[in-house]
């Protein structure tokens, strides 16, 4: 479906070196609706690729043919590849590919992405027909008078346009197409045309034309397609009547991700967390190294900086890797078997009541993986307005990197209870819904939402190429950070931490034998704690106001796994254990379970890591709404955290004080600002749902 491919990615045809296969996103047409339509058509008329391969879905070749035509416009050698024919034959529809050939002027060959074949003979037929050079014979013709406006239209190029081009340039000015003026060095004036057709017509030009291609495709398919199974109700339409049920789909999808957080975090995830943590880390390798470095005689500073430093703080989130990457294989196996497409036409009946279109849930979706992927996908958003505010949310939902902070919460504070992790899924959605609420009834992104539209996918079996693939994708983003921004993070926090003000002045710190409150009073000398408590009083509202939080929190804004990297070198990384109950001994009177919730909604609503504030400012192009952005983000999450420590503490017996008046306040005006009405769009009502299923007609 839209969405997935972004922005063009190229690379080399295996066997092939002089040869650059080119992937453009996927898209219905070549309109300058959306960002890919743009980056697409930019492509194909600026570059002037050799060859097209034309990939279409033969389940819905009809759909698929409106692109086709536009395609064979543009005069470069065309290749139709009809795709997923192994789900073509199953269903006994019957498609004639000569005849479908030599009604589109273009070669056309059959393929299954699903099932590899076809694949190097498409590759090998493209190359042929790039390296003849010759155009596509266009056959299909309008109604006679839309023909020769068409030919008056070309006449008027003249020579601005290169002959090949002349007709695909002409139909979108006689489209009234509002960026094709912009590729053009000198438009010519066609208004005497457009008026004339639409008088003719009694419709605009645009409609005109979309008809004309249409009436063409439908004659196409009358005589090259025959369906077996026409109106027939299909598997993936029974299952769909429980998934999509108006009633039945929010359940579905909640008990989904429960059990997917469960798995990974509660049950097999965590047995292997603790594995990782404390055996192969904390028994094998950190023990191993030490012993290493000693007998090679190396200093004691070097010892620390590897041993505590360097491996405590990358062993930490690293012992997490299993848990990620469990929840990356079930993201994986629900977006390669259709369902997920089916999770974007389910929030779009919820996101659309709320000033979001189910467009937005695309970069929601990608961001589960990793922040970035997901803050460029919202280029897909056409409204700037939708867009920006995609981008204030996207990193609301729970990315692999904030995982282990969710593990750790959930393991070392509440026993593993199942609700936890699951939970934190739930509040990042929960934030959009209010965000995208609260922010629609604002003058800054008032309006009505982006309309979406989206195929929804057969179901079938995923393959276990696709899955890996997707779960090492999302999974190598993590690896690329181990190796470079956490490793110098822990590096830093290693010399925070073992450097500081002694009676003998500024110097290495010596934390040798010393436990409990003499180690506390000894790490409080240290340069890291010094940072932490000037700070750490803007936290006391929410529970957590500890120097050793604050910095967490805090080294969590350069990469979210440093949270984690960071607990385990000021508590000691053996004790970095999802069933490490001792390591919070220290914090038993300030960090309740209640001030551990809060502190773990704060890592997950405030701003994300400086690789997701890079991408914001890059797709914002702008400064102020880039500040804007952040500011937001750090503010909705700690409100939202004070608030849940302020009423989680009133309502198990802490007392009220100054903070509950606040968090009143705060609730109060949540309330108010959720509910008045909307004054700058009174169009925005929940009216239809503007997904459609991808079906033949």
């Amino acid at each position: 479906w839209p969405g997935v491919t972004v922005e063009k990615k190229e690379g080399k045809l295996i066997g092939h070196k002089d040869v650059d296969l080119v992937d453009l996103p996927g898209i219905y047409s070549l309109s300058p609706y959306t960002l890919e339509e743009v980056v697409a058509r930019n492509y194909l008329i600026g570059e002037q690729p050799d060859a097209i391969i034309n990939i279409v879905d033969g389940t819905n070749i009809e759909r698929n043919l409106y692109l086709t035509t536009q395609i064979i416009e543009l005069g470069i050698p065309v290749l139709m590849a009809i795709n997923m024919m192994d789900i073509v034959r199953k269903n006994g529809d019957k498609i004639n590919i000569k005849a479908l050939g030599e009604k589109l002027g273009c070669e056309v060959v059959e393929i299954s992405a699903l099932k590899k074949t076809g694949i190097k003979e498409t590759a090998e037929k493209a190359i042929e027909i790039a390296k003849s050079g010759k155009s596509v014979q266009r056959v299909h013709h309008f109604a006679d008078d839309v023909e020769s406006t068409i030919a008056g239209i070309e006449e008027k190029l003249g020579l601005a346009v290169a002959e090949n081009q002349k007709r695909f340039f002409a139909i979108k000015l006689l489209e009234r197409d509002s960026k094709i003026s912009e590729v053009l060095k000198s438009a010519p004036n066609v208004d005497d045309e457009i008026k004339a057709l639409e008088d003719k017509y009694d419709d605009d030009t645009e409609s005109i034309i979309t008809n004309e291609r249409y009436q063409y495709i439908s004659s196409i398919i009358g005589s090259c397609v025959k369906k077996a199974r026409a109106g027939k109700e299909t598997v993936s339409d029974k299952i769909d009547k429980i998934v999509t049920n108006r009633f039945l789909a929010l359940p579905i999808f909640a008990l989904i991700m429960w059990g997917v957080y469960y798995v990974a975090v509660s049950s097999l995830g965590g047995i292997v967390t603790d594995w990782t943590n404390d055996t192969l880390f904390g028994e094998w390798i950190q023990p191993a190294v030490q012993t290493f470095m000693e007998n090679a005689g190396c200093s004691d500073w070097l010892v620390s900086l590897v041993v505590e430093g360097i491996i405590g703080g990358l062993g930490a989130p690293i012992g997490f890797a299993p848990q990620m990457a469990i929840v990356f294989l079930f993201l994986s196996i629900l977006e390669d078997c259709g369902y997920m497409a089916r999770v974007a036409f389910i929030m779009d009946r919820i996101f659309r009541r709320f000033g979001l279109s189910g467009k937005s849930f695309i970069p929601f979706l990608i961001g589960s993986g990793c922040g970035v992927p997901g803050i460029m996908a919202t280029r897909t958003i056409e409204n700037e307005k939708d867009r920006r505010m995609t981008m204030m949310t996207v990193t609301n939902i729970p990315c692999g990197a904030k995982l282990p902070i969710i593990a750790l919460i959930a393991g070392a504070l509440f026993d593993g209870a199942w609700w936890v992790a699951p939970s934190a899924y739930f509040v990042g959605i929960a934030a959009i819904i209010c965000s995208g609420i609260i922010l629609k009834k604002t003058k800054m992104f008032a309006g009505d939402p982006a309309p979406f539209v989206m195929e929804l996918p057969a179901y079938h079996m995923p393959t276990v190429g696709n899955v890996l693939r997707s779960m090492w994708e999302r999974g190598w983003s993590f690896i690329k950070k181990a190796g470079t921004i956490i490793t110098l993070s822990t590096i830093v926090v290693w010399f925070l931490l073992n450097f500081g003000w002694t009676d003998a002045g500024f110097g290495m710190l010596n934390f040798d034998g010393l436990e409990g409150a003499a180690m506390e009073a000894a790490q409080a000398e240290c340069v890291l704690a010094k940072i932490g408590n000037l700070i750490s009083w803007i936290f006391t509202p929410l529970g957590w106001g500890d120097w050793k939080m604050t910095v967490a929190a805090i080294t969590g804004l350069v990469a979210k796994e440093n949270v984690v990297g960071t607990f385990g070198q000021l508590f000691g990384f053996a004790e970095v254990a999802e069933d490490g109950q001792e390591i919070w001994g220290t914090l038993a009177n300030s960090m309740s379970q209640i001030a551990a919730y809060s502190f773990l909604v704060f890592n997950l609503l405030c701003a994300p890591c400086f690789a997701a504030m890079g991408a914001i400012k890059r797709e914002m192009n702008n400064a102020k709404w880039f500040w804007f952005a952040i500011g937001y983000q750090c503010l909705l999450a700690y409100l939202v955290s004070l608030c849940i420590f302020q009423f989680g503490t009133l309502f198990t017996g802490g007392g009220f004080g100054i903070g509950t008046v606040a968090a009143i306040v705060i609730l109060i005006g949540f309330l108010y600002m959720l509910f008045r009405p909307y004054k700058e769009s009174t169009s925005l009502k929940a009216n239809t749902v503007s997904s459609v299923k991808a079906a033949s007609k």
